[in-house]
């Protein structure tokens, strides 16, 4: 009997285990008065547009997911369309990629928030910006 509750218990613990490794968690925020200065040698930059980042929240997980939940306004008075290339995230190996692909609609003057995934990355994110956080 016992030589089937032992492996039993260990493929419970192990199943248990697996699941929370995907559980997000909110990360440590740095501060938007920080300064970093890492070089852009490929001249990464977002997207010209309409949009203004009120804030965000990132998140991030044990297998090294990053999320972030972004509140954004659509500074002009027309309709317009938020793509991920209007936003960078910018890693603590200096590195910087637009969020996995998605698009929202916007009305004039909106805001909104929005969940994007930036993928898989070793290194936390540090911030996020768009065109007009330049």
């Amino acid at each position: 009997m016992v030589k089937y509750i032992v492996p039993l218990l260990m493929l419970l613990s192990w199943t248990t285990q697996a699941e929370v490794t995907e559980i997000l968690s909110v990360d440590r925020s740095v501060s938007r008065s920080i300064n970093l200065s890492f070089p852009n040698d490929n001249n990464i930059k977002p997207k010209k547009g309409d949009f203004e980042i009120v804030n965000y929240v990132l998140m991030s997980n044990e297998i090294g997911e990053r999320w972030s939940v972004i509140t954004l306004t659509n500074l002009s008075s027309g309709n317009r369309n938020l793509e991920h290339e209007h936003l960078i995230a910018l890693f603590a190996d200096g590195s910087r990629t637009s969020p996995l692909e998605y698009k929202l609609n916007f009305k004039g003057k909106e805001t909104q928030s929005i969940t994007v995934s930036f993928g898989e990355h070793k290194f936390p994110i540090l911030s996020i910006y768009s065109s007009n956080e330049i």
